[in-house]
């Protein structure tokens, strides 16, 4: 014989996988793989809420792309590269 949850119990499996999740999720500091000034971030903001954050994302990676470009960085590998 199976027993289903009732609301409350499923609530509260709800709120306790929510917590679990939430420590999980703060076990490790992200570290920015860019620090911008201040300046800079509030800049970005701007123009995400003025043209919105997909087209300023898309911008902003095809500049950082072309500035990589000009590097010879075919002779190194990161740690997702092995």
């Amino acid at each position: 014989m199976m027993m289903k949850a009732n609301d409350t119990e499923t609530k509260r499996f709800d709120k306790a996988l929510d917590e679990i999740l939430d420590l999980f999720n703060n076990l490790e500091d992200d570290k920015p793989v860019i620090n911008y000034s201040m300046e800079v971030l509030q800049n970005i903001e701007r123009a995400k809420l003025k043209y919105g954050s997909d087209m300023v994302d898309k911008k902003i990676n095809t500049v950082v792309y072309e500035m990589l470009s000009w590097l010879d960085l075919n002779d190194v590998k990161t740690e997702d590269e092995g």
